[in-house]
């Protein structure tokens, strides 16, 4: 098969993929994750109910793809503030500042039952371990660089972090989330 044409159909599957993602998170987040079936998925991006179920089984494995690919744009998020910084602290603080957005942004947006749903999957576990050495990466660098404290194990500094910045996902305001997020650099600060 010519080359345009293999990338014309992988281009119409992964919008396809995309709009059965979007469709499914607008519905389940309007009726709740027991209301929503595939034929009104289907129905609702626009495609049958065969296609629909060459993509995926049912409403649980699209949700846990549509999660994925937050979890996936989360990451970049990260990468990208993390690689525009210039010195280590700096790499530091513009990643805990966009993870606090990203917590303040990502509460509230389902119910109790879809985020029991979502955060029992494996992969909740699997980016938590990534965070976690993303920001246990950027503490050594930052601590080797004497730009924070290194009397204390990067790891249990991430996890400081990780911990405190969590609050961002109740705070009312951003500029709740920028003081959270002063206090939290604070005590990563070298002893005096």
């Amino acid at each position: 098969m010519p080359k345009l044409w293999t990338d014309t159909v992988e281009t119409h599957r992964r919008e396809v993929r995309g709009a059965i993602l979007d469709t499914t998170a607008g519905l389940v987040d309007k009726r709740g994750l027991r209301s929503v079936t595939m034929s009104e998925i289907a129905e609702a991006t626009g495609i049958g109910r065969a296609t629909l179920y060459k993509y995926f089984s049912d409403v649980e494995a699209i949700l846990v793809a549509w999660h994925g690919r937050q979890i996936h744009g989360h990451f970049a998020r990260l990468a990208a503030v993390r690689d525009h910084a210039a010195s280590a602290g700096e790499r530091l603080k513009a990643v805990l500042k966009a993870y606090a957005f990203i917590a303040r942004e990502s509460h509230g947006h389902h119910d109790a039952e879809l985020t029991a749903f979502l955060h029992r999957d494996a992969q909740i576990a699997r980016a938590q371990r990534h965070l976690r050495a993303m920001i246990r990466d950027l503490v050594s660098a930052a601590a080797q660089a004497g730009e924070v404290r290194a009397d204390v194990a990067p790891d249990e500094l991430a996890e400081y972090c990780l911990h405190a910045l969590g609050a961002a996902s109740s705070l009312p305001s951003k500029a709740a989330v920028r003081r959270l997020v002063a206090v939290t650099l604070a005590g990563l600060g070298p002893p005096t």
